[in-house]
């Protein structure tokens, strides 16, 4: 029996949403801004912000400052890790190892680490602002807050998105009464968003991943990973989801915090290889090749603490090289189309991936006809 038939008709996703194109531009902590989120929703798509490295009268302002921009909807970000349980012996072995590094640019390494974000689960301050400041939408990474926090979210009149890498994921969203799925695949650049760091993580690609997704569950979904022009949005509509969300798309735009050697990573010629690493922050992620993911990947190395606590040491390091001009320990975010990284204005892109969607379906209509 195909069960999918017995659910309730997906919603229209694009309404819920109030936007015109398919097109979310992801959160990406730390790269978007108040101006990139404004730009992509002006031109008709969902902008974003992650405030997952903010405190609440951080996110505020950053909520009200794109307010001032654009009187159109746009997403907030969140983190729902577990908060991280220390262990000193794991956090000394990994700053001693990371010592020599430090050295290099006449730096110590940090004699302890902490938590440098805050979970959402335990961050009260920012669920009482979402609560009053009320954004059009809310969207949740790494897992769930608690279901009476979703259910004052909804009454607040918030739509509610959560990303998922597995099916099992999924189910556990739409459970919750989420409004729809964020299909995030291997290929995404930024961090997994698994739920349980524990358990297997079987990896699926966003094509795999969108139409299991489409098929075994009743909400909207929205493709997420490897997705970098209109050809790419093209073919996860195809498979089922009613929009594509794009991170790496957008770090080289104007509106990024993306500095200098981040941009020229993206758009060189020959971009380095990414990987999957949880060097830099102590969660899987993906990004550019570095000093830092070979030192994690390395024979012999230690065990990596628990995130957020590594980043603060990745952080640290990147800091001390940075001041010496080196980008050799950056946390450079990036997915595996990275190669097809472009250089535009937020607003500039979304109508040109716009115009390259509308493209690729007048071929695949083409196609349909010289088919039959």
């Amino acid at each position: 029996m195909n069960t999918t038939s017995l659910r309730r008709p997906r919603q229209n996703l694009l309404s819920l949403l109030g936007i015109s194109t398919p097109i979310i531009q992801a959160p990406m902590a730390g790269v978007s801004t108040p101006a990139m989120a404004a730009a992509v929703s002006e031109a008709g798509g969902l902008g974003s912000l992650g405030v997952g490295a903010m405190d609440a009268d951080g996110a505020r302002k950053a909520i009200r400052e794109t307010r001032a921009l654009t009187g159109k909807p746009f997403n907030i970000n969140l983190f729902c890790h577990d908060p991280a349980t220390a262990n000193a012996a794991r956090e000394n072995a990994w700053l001693g190892y990371l010592a020599p590094e430090f050295a290099k640019f006449g730096a110590s390494a940090p004699t302890s680490l902490k938590e440098i974000y805050k979970s959402f689960l335990a961050d009260e301050a920012m669920y009482q602002m979402l609560l009053e400041e009320k954004p059009a939408v809310v969207s949740f990474h790494f897992g769930l807050p608690a279901q009476e926090k979703i259910d004052a979210l909804h009454a607040a009149g918030i739509v509610l998105l959560a990303s998922a890498t597995s099916l099992q994921e999924a189910r556990q969203i739409e459970a919750a009464g989420i409004d729809a799925i964020v299909a995030q695949g291997i290929e995404a650049g930024g961090h997994r968003g698994v739920f349980d760091t524990d358990s297997h993580d079987e990896g699926l690609g966003t094509l795999a991943l969108v139409r299991v997704l489409v098929e075994r569950t009743g909400l909207p979904v929205i493709a997420a990973g490897g997705i970098m022009d209109g050809a790419g949005i093209a073919a996860v509509l195809a498979l089922g989801a009613q929009a594509a969300q794009l991170g790496t798309a957008f770090v080289a735009s104007r509106e990024s915090s993306a500095d200098a050697a981040y941009r020229a990573a993206l758009t060189a010629e020959s971009p380095r290889p990414t990987t999957l690493t949880r060097a830099i922050s102590g969660r899987a992620a993906r990004g550019f090749t570095n000093r830092l993911t070979e030192l994690g990947a390395a024979p012999g190395a230690p065990a990596i603490p628990a995130y957020p606590m590594t980043y603060d040491a990745g952080k640290a390091l990147h800091a001390a090289a940075k001041a010496k001009g080196s980008s050799d320990y950056a946390a450079q975010w990036a997915g595996q189309a990275v190669p097809l990284a472009r250089s535009l204005p937020a607003g500039e892109l979304v109508v040109q991936l716009t115009s390259e969607l509308k493209e690729a379906l007048e071929r695949l209509c083409g196609l349909r006809t010289l088919l039959g």
